[in-house]
């Protein structure tokens, strides 16, 4: 693909990335109560979700978010047109598979993305027909409720690899230029046998002290860090697998010499989550 097709026209200001919580499945459009928990769950996170567009210098042209619940062999990025609906979790009310975000897909920012990817020397290629998982539908559903702004699905490469993940961050840095928002969705803690126990407090919030001050720390400083995030204090106890961990280390890579900030935090099922913003 040449560059005439792939050139992304620059913005008037620099967009921040995010690394957000993206909570419990459909979590944000059910009485939590069915569930076992208090109703107000979510109700903090939902807040903050709903309110962060209102932060950024200028609204997205577009969104390229990272969700851990997509892996490939190769990074990959939806180039599809009309993204459809993937209701990935189960055992909800039967009316959370009925939701329906409409927003846009961009063949044209897809390219762009895996262009700068292959610029780095990453493996990276586009599917056409790749929808909205919950990692992505369900946040975005607060966050852009109009589903006005296109949306770009990116895979997270399937070997985990947080070094290598850090660098696709970095290849995606001049988007932000360009208008387009970076963001990671995942969770800062997530060991799904621990939610909703004593299991899950203290090591949340160890892993949520050490992650906060890597991600604060200047960024060769956070990069040598986040490498090494599995020997971190309660690493594995938070993070058993780690795919909804690396979609932070997009959101850092992207952030490139950006300060890092938590501008983010509850306690949800007995656990500390955060959100962070880059830049």
């Amino acid at each position: 693909m040449n560059a005439q097709t792939t050139e992304i026209t620059a913005s008037g200001g620099r967009m921040p990335t995010f690394f957000i919580p993206h909570g419990g499945g459909p979590c944000f459009f059910m009485d939590w109560s069915v569930m076992g928990g208090p109703a107000d769950t979510w109700d903090k996170t939902e807040a903050w979700l709903r309110a962060l567009v209102s932060t950024l210098p200028e609204k997205p042209r577009g969104i390229v978010v990272v969700s851990g619940h997509w892996e490939e062999p190769a990074f990959t990025a939806s180039s599809a047109d009309e993204p459809g609906m993937i209701y990935d979790y189960y055992g909800f009310p039967a009316h959370t598979y009925q939701l329906q975000y409409p927003a846009p897909g961009s063949p044209r920012l897809a390219e762009r993305v895996v262009s700068l990817l292959n610029g780095a020397g990453l493996p990276a290629r586009t599917d056409p027909s790749r929808g909205f998982d919950h990692g992505v539908f369900v946040p975005f559903l607060l966050i852009d409720p109009e589903a006005t702004i296109p949306v770009v699905p990116l895979s997270l490469k399937a070997d985990l690899d947080p070094a290598e993940h850090l660098a696709a961050g970095r290849a995606l840095t001049p988007l932000r230029d360009e208008g387009i928002l970076v963001v990671g969705s995942g969770m800062s803690y997530h060991n799904m046998r621990a939610f909703r126990t004593p299991a899950a407090t203290r090591p949340s919030a160890v892993f949520d002290q050490w992650l906060t001050g890597a991600v604060e720390a200047e960024p060769p400083t956070r990069e040598a860090s986040l490498r090494e995030w599995a020997e971190a204090p309660a690493g594995r106890l938070s993070h058993p697998r780690e795919e909804h961990l690396l979609p932070l280390m997009i959101a850092a890579g992207a952030g490139e010499d950006s300060p890092g900030a938590k501008v983010f935090g509850d306690n949800v099922m007995m656990a500390d989550i955060s959100g962070y913003r880059f830049g």
